[in-house]
């Protein structure tokens, strides 16, 4: 957005800020190989979500997690585009700094999965022991 838009209040403004976020992201899918996974695996979440019947409630929290998780993955691409334009050399506080970001996304996905496996487990222990019994 430019500068001289920043003090700035109206629709254009406003729908111009759509237009610079859908650019975003739009970048983070086409460039960011981590950020095509966890688009897979979300559309698979949710899709396994419905097949299985998930309450509605669960389902939100599907929902807010794979959220997050998509979150976490655009800003930690924000974060590094950012320190890559600082310095175009090596430098080791620069990697602290991408390496951190990059473990942020590390920590919600490793909640995530853990999320997910209590959502899941029950509804397809109950599918198999039915399979199973019948």
């Amino acid at each position: 957005m430019d500068l001289k838009d920043k003090n700035l209040w109206g629709f254009k403004r406003l729908l111009r800020s759509f237009v610079y976020a859908w650019t975003g992201l739009k970048y983070v899918i086409r460039y960011e190989q981590n950020m095509r996974i966890h688009l897979i695996m979300s559309a698979v979440v949710m899709a396994l979500a419905f097949i299985l019947n998930v309450p509605l409630m669960q389902k939100i929290i599907l929902l807010l997690v794979v959220g997050m998780v998509l979150s976490l993955e655009v800003m930690n691409t924000a974060i590094e585009r950012t320190v890559d334009m600082i310095t175009e050399e090596y430098h080791p506080q620069a990697k602290v700094a991408k390496d951190i970001a990059a473990g942020a996304v590390f920590i919600f996905s490793i909640i995530s999965v853990l999320i997910g496996l209590a959502i899941f487990l029950p509804p397809i222990i109950e599918l198999v022991s039915m399979i199973l019994s019948s």
